[in-house]
């Protein structure tokens, strides 16, 4: 399962499909689906990426968020997930395929009021926290910006990923003491 995170128009998107297939038929839910015997769980994470969505070679930072493995998680039978995450700048729009009838960018806070299929509302506010959190020891909120940039524009990537509004003068002072994020 994939957590998948972009910016558009300002605010944080998450990338979901409308499930196709049975469970769930008709529920959004986080991109995934099962790894094959002969293929590892980075390769499955990017196929599966690939297949439900027409996203590719998904820039910028890709790591694995979590394991899930609830007994009930599924219907079908015993499935433990490895969850990833992916924050990205500039991800081009979804193309539904495989057993995805619909794929779409959608506002985080209208996926969070959605009942997601599975156990994906816990997986998706899980990559939240792991998203905002990252941003406090990494230069990750850099990448959303243009190769020159103001304070306020990287302000207000950190706004659209927190979900809130920050102090400008404390953040100014934040990230101007902090060596090497931002040259004169």
């Amino acid at each position: 399962d994939l957590v998948v995170l972009t910016l558009r128009g300002g605010a944080l998107h998450v990338l979901l499909v409308e499930r196709g297939a049975d469970p769930w038929r008709g529920a959004w839910a986080l991109p995934g689906g099962f790894v094959r015997p002969d293929e590892g769980l980075d390769a499955a994470a990017e196929r599966e990426l690939s297949e439900e969505t027409g996203v590719r070679d998904v820039p910028g930072h890709l790591e694995q968020l979590a394991s899930y493995g609830d007994p009930d998680r599924d219907p079908r039978m015993r499935v433990v997930s490895v969850a990833y995450l992916a924050l990205a700048p500039d991800l081009p729009e979804p193309h539904a395929g495989s057993d995805a009838a619909r794929a779409a960018w959608v506002p985080v806070t209208d996926a969070q009021r959605l009942p997601l299929a599975f156990d994906h509302a816990r997986v998706l506010t899980d990559g939240l926290e792991r998203a905002r959190a990252k941003l406090e020891y990494s230069p990750l909120a850099a990448a959303f910006c243009g190769p020159e940039f103001t304070v306020a524009d990287l302000r207000r990537v950190y706004e659209a990923v927190w979900g809130r509004a920050l102090d400008p003068r404390n953040f100014h002072r934040k990230v101007t003491g902090v060596p090497g994020l931002l040259v004169d």
